[in-house]
């Protein structure tokens, strides 16, 4: 084996622990405790819980929605309802967009460290020339991929760093771009505290609602997916500008 290949294993490494710890949760089916109905069932706990800890119930919540975003957790969104559920929404605000931002940052360095040069040294002369084009827009492109609720929160991550785009730009655009989501999950989980006890005792009693799912849309309604898309369209307003303007002032 050549250095050059140690070196490419050396930094694969990461990546592949990071896989198979995804691999080994959902395969030992832990993935099932995280749903709605055993919120609703440990609920009081875990308030009592926090109103005896309110310095470190935040923290580990903090760590826990860290954890699920670097680990890529397919249902974020119902642990940002559940976080404004326990804490509140203004709490749980703070607690989700500094999560979600840590946890996406380590994920893009990550893939950085694993992929980008690869990526570099292997792809053809419009793969490059398209990564160009996104690092000189990576902000209004970061935002309006943020902002618009169509791609994976996941993919977000990892792309950008595969492209080259700059840390900096990454994490300021991230925190900035998931504000409106954040405030709408969060939002939405201070509002089921009125059901959740009536979900609690539906579990207890195993009849409906327990059992039924429940998912992003029965939360949050169109009008506000709507406005968050319109706000990333807005956020491409800098690169329509610049393509359309006129040549004479690209000159300049």
């Amino acid at each position: 084996m050549t250095k050059q290949q140690k070196s490419f294993i050396w930094r694969l490494a990461p990546a592949i622990i990071l896989l198979l710890i995804i691999i080994i949760f959902f395969a030992s089916g832990l993935q099932k405790l995280f749903n709605f109905d055993q919120l609703a069932i440990n609920y009081a706990k875990i308030d009592n819980y926090v109103s005896q800890n309110p310095l470190l119930a935040p923290l580990i919540a903090i760590m826990i929605y860290i954890s699920a975003t670097a680990l890529s957790f397919p249902l974020a969104w119902l642990l940002s309802v559940s976080i404004g559920l326990i804490f509140g929404w203004v709490t749980a605000f703070i607690i989700v967009l500094i999560g979600a931002t840590i946890g996406a940052s380590i994920l893009f360095l990550l893939a950085q460290y694993s992929f980008a040069d690869f990526f570099k040294a292997k792809s053809s002369k419009l793969i490059k020339k398209i990564a160009k084009n996104f690092q000189d827009g990576a902000a209004s492109y970061l935002l309006f991929l943020r902002l618009v609720p169509l791609f994976p929160f996941t993919l977000v991550n990892v792309v950008p760093a595969i492209l080259g785009v700059n840390f900096f730009t990454f994490v300021w655009t991230t925190a900035l771009g998931i504000i409106p989501g954040v405030i709408a999950y969060t939002y939405a989980g201070e509002g089921l505290r009125s059901i959740i006890n009536i979900r609690a005792n539906a579990c207890l009693n195993n009849i409906p609602p327990c059992g039924q799912s429940l998912t992003a849309s029965d939360l949050v309604t169109k009008e506000i997916i709507i406005a968050i898309s319109l706000l990333g369209v807005i956020s491409l307003i800098p690169i329509i500008l610049k393509i359309f303007r006129p040549k004479k002032w690209q000159e300049n």
